[in-house]
């Protein structure tokens, strides 16, 4: 179960991070409330997890999936780069994140 929360959590990383960048400095209402919204959400989720998961382990997979998913939402909704060494350091990000919960 704590891993369902940590990935829910790093889903809602994406959520936070995205309509923050979007919020245009805390100057567009509903961005900035899902942004804040979002945060609190996954912090609690995050919090949640760390009862049964490693402290490093659980932060490193939260922080990596997050990352992974607002580049991923960058690349396909606002027209990012997909150049071939940004999609290596991101599989390498997930490769980590795999290898995290395998240890």
């Amino acid at each position: 179960m704590a891993w369902v929360l940590l990935i829910g959590a790093a889903l809602l990383e994406v959520v936070w991070a995205t309509a923050l960048g979007r919020s245009e400095g805390f100057t567009r209402p509903w961005p900035t409330t899902i942004g804040i919204v979002g945060a609190v959400a996954s912090f609690v989720l995050l919090t949640i997890a760390m009862r049964d998961l490693p402290v490093g382990t659980a932060y490193a997979v939260w922080v990596g999936l997050g990352a992974v998913g607002v580049v991923l939402l960058g690349i396909i909704v606002s027209g990012e780069s997909a150049s071939p060494l940004r999609l290596a350091c991101l599989a390498l990000i997930v490769v980590g994140v795999v290898g995290l919960k395998l240890a």
